[in-house]
């Protein structure tokens, strides 16, 4: 009998108001029930934001390299425990084991960032325009944020959102996808070990339209942190913005290669299987669009080809798997139409179909597709798909393939493969992205670095790095007039008009 899981709310792992559950399942092996978890409703939000919210003054006021110290305890747990959750995020996302065991890496390195940070949550003195007068900033924790995370990088970015925002002394209320909930209960079990106090972090499984919109909409919540499609995220824009509330919206993507003809093409046909079929093309940063120029164009497909016909599909626990499955029969359905929609607009000219054999039967397996011959400004050419599935355009010079990139409504992430140090800089100049990599796939975001993008993939903040620190902060500015007399600033600084 498949086990069932709790909430974490207060401090205690609990049963769900409603005593309903969801199973979740091994999208390799349907057959293979993961377990079951809370389907819960707005009253275990509430008590989770309730619980988030009376720990939020004693934690706020918890001096930050103190907080830091805790997520340094949990680097250490999550390196200590890498592959046990790495293979349970295996078994319930889908991706292979190497892939996952990047997840894990990534949100170790993230920890040992956010417990670095801890000491470096700098503000600002300067000088003020008045004798006797100091003057400098801090930044201070806002409140509780409401955290509601994917399934295709189900330790990563859980860990991207709730690391900065505890570092900077808020409490959490946190939503994984309903297909990936086992994850983030291992990561709340790992914050617990290392000693997060009562109610600072607060674990709601749930239904997107149940779960998800009951923290959106909740009065005492006053930051929220997505990441999901546009369509979605455009909806808590709306409500967040009529509630004021801050907002962090990472989107979606519809992602460019660019090759060159002077570039080394054993390169770029590795960076382009692994930025198009990696993670089964699950990743907003996934390679979408491979822009080829006239000179190498078919040759580059041919080997390209070749190449992609000689990948394992399989179950990632297993030995040499390199493409594992899509997450449920819903993205399954989606890439068909997505075929469909292609052969009137373009060449297949590989795959286009569900994977089946031996191993493949019980899961959710769709064959690696190439389409060439696609024109830009067609649904291949713009429309996100998230499956496995590259379309190939042609371009004559560099400053078509810039147009061509930069025509869609997503701005994610780019690549451009060349020797040419002049056509470097005019992609970080003139591609419209957030990211732009040159001799690199269109995937691989460092844990230190901004990640994000522009247009339609984002509202202009940033996951990672060190901006992420000022979306889950406030600037506080502060005065110190030690002259003895009132100062009136503006009016009292010039003896004369200088006019």
């Amino acid at each position: 009998m498949a086990d069932s899981f709790k909430n974490f709310i207060d401090g205690a792992w609990v049963e769900p108001s409603t005593g309903q559950y969801f199973e979740n399942r091994n999208p390799a092996r349907r057959s293979d029930l993961i377990g079951n978890f809370p389907r819960s409703s707005r009253e275990d939000v509430d008590r989770a934001v309730a619980a988030a919210k009376a720990a939020f003054p004693d934690w706020s006021r918890t001096p930050a390299p103190a907080r830091g110290d805790i997520l340094r305890r949990v680097g250490d747990l999550l390196t200590a425990r890498k592959d046990e959750i790495a293979r349970a995020a295996t078994r319930e996302m889908g991706k292979t084991l190497q892939e996952t065991r990047g997840d894990l890496q990534e949100g170790i390195d993230t920890a040992y960032y956010a417990g670095v940070e801890g000491r470096r949550l700098f503000g600002q003195t300067v000088p003020s325009e008045l004798r006797n007068k100091w003057a400098m900033t801090y930044r201070r924790p806002i409140g509780v944020c409401g955290l509601i995370t994917p399934f295709n990088f189900p330790l990563a970015i859980p860990t991207w959102k709730m690391f900065p925002a505890l570092v900077c002394g808020n409490t959490v209320v946190i939503k994984p996808a309903e297909d990936t909930p086992h994850t983030v209960a291992l990561l709340v079990e790992v914050l617990e070990e290392a000693g997060i106090p009562r109610g600072v972090v607060n674990l709601v499984h749930g239904l997107g339209e149940e779960v998800g919109a009951a923290i959106v909409e909740h009065p005492d919540i006053p930051v929220i942190s997505f990441t999901g499609s546009t369509e979605t995220g455009s909806i808590i824009a709306q409500t967040c913005g009529r509630m004021h509330k801050r907002l962090s919206l990472e989107m979606g993507g519809k992602n460019a290669q660019i090759v060159l003809a002077d570039a080394d093409l054993d390169l770029a046909i590795d960076g382009v299987l692994w930025g198009a079929f990696g993670t089964t093309g699950q990743r907003c940063t996934a390679t979408s669009r491979l822009l080829l120029q006239d000179e190498i164009h078919d040759e580059f497909v041919a080997r390209l080809m070749e190449r992609a016909r000689g990948l394992k599909l399989g179950y990632g626990l297993e030995k040499d798997v390199e493409v594992g499955p899509l997450i449920h029969e819903a993205s399954l359905q989606k890439v068909e139409e997505y075929i469909e929609i292609g052969k009137g607009e373009a060449t297949l000219a590989m795959g286009g179909e569900r994977a089946t054999g031996e191993g493949l039967d019980d899961g959710y397996f769709f064959q690696p597709t190439i389409f060439t011959d696609v024109k830009p400004g067609s649904r291949l050419a713009t429309e996100e798909i998230f499956g496995p599935v590259l379309s190939v355009i042609r371009f004559k010079e560099l400053d078509e393939a810039i147009r061509i990139n930069n025509e869609v409504k997503y701005g994610l992430s780019s690549s451009l493969y060349t020797r040419d140090a002049v056509a470097s800089f005019r992609a970080f100049q003139d591609l419209d992205n957030g990211i732009t990599y040159v001799n690199a796939p269109t995937i691989g975001a460092e844990a230190h670095l901004p990640f994000g993008g522009v247009k339609q993939t984002g509202n202009g903040h940033r996951e990672g790095g060190w901006e992420v620190y000022e979306f889950y902060s406030e600037t506080k500015v502060c005065y110190l007039d030690y002259s003895g007399k009132l100062q009136r600033a503006q009016i009292d600084n010039y003896e004369a008009s200088p006019y």
